[in-house]
């Protein structure tokens, strides 16, 4: 349901450009794209917060949580539905 939006906010905020077009659900994220270090994270949170208008807490912040595209996205989905 988020997966396209949180997916264009990822090739936007990780600057991917046109090969950030080809991330699926399934895509693994963190420690898998070069891009997204600790303050690409940074800047990811903060923009997931912008567009969708809720807040992530510090100890919501984990590995799970950025491992993939799908996880990502159901992380917006349980912020959105709490």
């Amino acid at each position: 349901m988020y997966l396209e939006e949180v997916k264009k906010i990822v090739i936007d905020v990780l600057a991917l450009g046109a090969a950030g077009e080809s991330l699926n659900e399934h895509s693994a994220l963190l420690g898998s794209l070069p891009e997204l270090d600790s303050m690409a994270v940074v800047q990811l949170i903060g923009a997931l917060e912008d567009h969708f208008g809720f807040s992530v807490d510090d100890d919501e912040i984990s590995a799970a949580n950025f491992a993939t595209l799908g996880s990502l996205a159901a992380f917006v989905r349980f912020k959105l539905t709490a």
